[in-house]
C-alpha cells in the first residue's frame, strides 16, 4: 500500500546535473524524515541527505556537501535531490527513504525504501 517510486537517473558526463525526483503514495508523510542514500556495487549503502517534513532543517554527507541539495513539496508527497558538478564517484544506485523517528544516518532506522534508480557518471 505504502510506495516511494524513485525516478530522474540516467547518465551523464562528470561535471552535469541531474535531479531525482521521489514520490510517496498509500499514506501522508507528515512529520516524517525523507532522505537519499546510495548504493555501490560491492559497498554499503550510505547516507546522501536528509531533510524533515519542517524543510527548515537538512543534512548532507561531507562528500556532497556543496554540490547536492535536498527539497521537499509535502502537499505533492514529493522530495528532491538537486545534484550539481557530478563526479564519477557519484555512480550508485540511489535510494529514496522515509523515517518517523530515528538516526538521520543509519539505513536501519528507515521504515520505508523505494526500488532505486540508477545514476551513472562518466569522466
Amino acid at each position: 500500500q505504502v510506495q516511494l517510486v524513485e525516478s530522474g537517473g540516467g547518465l551523464v558526463q562528470a561535471g552535469g546535473s541531474l535531479r531525482l525526483s521521489c514520490v510517496a503514495s498509500g499514506r501522508t508523510f507528515r512529520g516524517y524524515t525523507m532522505a537519499w542514500f546510495r548504493q555501490a556495487p560491492g559497498k554499503e549503502r550510505d547516507f546522501v541527505a536528509g531533510i524533515a517534513w519542517s524543510t527548515i532543517s537538512t543534512s548532507y554527507a561531507d562528500s556532497v556537501k556543496g554540490r547536492f541539495t535536498i527539497s521537499r513539496e509535502n502537499v505533492k508527497n514529493t522530495v528532491y535531490l538537486q545534484m550539481n558538478s557530478l563526479k564519477p564517484e557519484d555512480t550508485a544506485v540511489y535510494y529514496c527513504a522515509a523515517q518517523y523517528s530515528g538516526s538521520w544516518f543509519s539505513s536501519s532506522d528507515y521504515n520505508y525504501w523505494g526500488q532505486g534508480t540508477q545514476v551513472t557518471v562518466s569522466s
